[in-house]
């Protein structure tokens, strides 16, 4: 399919910053940034942010010095990578008490449009499915966040994006549209009725994936719409699966308090359970 230019009432991929640790945890996510940002032609901000642990970094300045040289090596090597591929890009290397918070500055400081981050583990809590510092990220970044599995790669199947008919519905499929016209890749948009839902409410989801799937299509996306039933952060999920669907697009309400940050909620569930990365879509930003 060619490639159709985005539309201009959409959020536009300008900035990306991928914040990186140097584990194989940030390996998919480095490589999903750099190549993200070269089918969007954005500019890219590498961030690697050490720990600061005044009592320990005071009995320890070697150690901390040591850590210090390590990372700027990685981060170069990285910046290197990106600038061979042609992208705009800095690296940053930043100390700081709270990791989640380092990040979030340096995405406000640069005006960034997007977050990438790695994703820790799979497991049964939500917090340890996310990482406490990602889950912390999705909570208080002032932009859409995307949350990288271990061993993933940039999306190169097609696109699914959950909607429930709500203006931040509708803000996630119209960034899930920009997105696959940057990858020339399909998009699937998908409502899914919690079981006893009112008919009222259910036809409400059937109204807006139609509405949603001729938006695309005007857009030059390949689209198509599932309606279906079930619990909205598994079904979404198996739809992803069966469509092989490789990045799954979400609506998330915006910053939130440190005591209410998504536990609990959808968005939080899918990006500690899908396979594939998720893109998260604030409300604010």
């Amino acid at each position: 399919m060619a490639e159709a230019a985005p539309t201009g009432n959409q959020p536009q991929f300008r900035t990306i910053v991928v914040a990186t640790d140097g584990s194989e945890y940030s390996t998919a996510a480095e490589n999903v940034a750099l190549e993200l940002a070269g089918r969007c032609g954005a500019r890219l901000r590498i961030v690697r942010i050490i720990p600061t642990d005044t009592q320990h970094d005071a009995l320890s300045p070697r150690r901390s010095h040591d850590a210090s040289v390590s990372a700027q090596g990685d981060l170069d090597a990285l910046e290197k990578r990106a600038r061979e591929a042609g992208l705009e890009v800095s690296a940053i290397l930043r100390h700081g008490v709270d990791r989640h918070q380092e990040i979030v500055s340096v995405a406000e400081e640069h005006e960034a449009d997007l977050i990438v981050i790695g994703r820790r583990t799979r497991g049964e809590m939500a917090r340890l499915m996310v990482g406490d510092a990602t889950a912390k990220v999705i909570g208080l970044a002032p932009c859409n966040v995307m949350v990288v599995p271990r061993d993933t790669e940039a999306p190169r199947q097609g696109l699914l994006v959950g909607t429930d008919g709500s203006e931040l519905g509708d803000k996630a499929a119209r960034a899930a549209v920009e997105l696959a016209q940057h990858c020339s890749l399909p998009l699937t948009v998908a409502s899914v009725a919690v079981p006893g839902q009112s008919e009222a409410r259910r036809q409400e989801g059937v109204d807006a994936i139609q509405r949603l799937q001729g938006e695309a299509r005007e857009a030059g996306v390949e689209t198509d719409a599932l309606f279906e039933e079930g619990r909205p952060e598994v079904t979404l999920i198996e739809i992803a699966e069966r469509q092989h669907r490789d990045l799954i697009v979400l609506g998330s309400h915006g910053r939130t308090g440190l005591k209410r940050l998504l536990m609990g909620s959808v968005s939080e569930r899918v990006v500690g359970q899908a396979r594939c990365p998720v893109l998260v879509v604030k409300k604010k930003g």
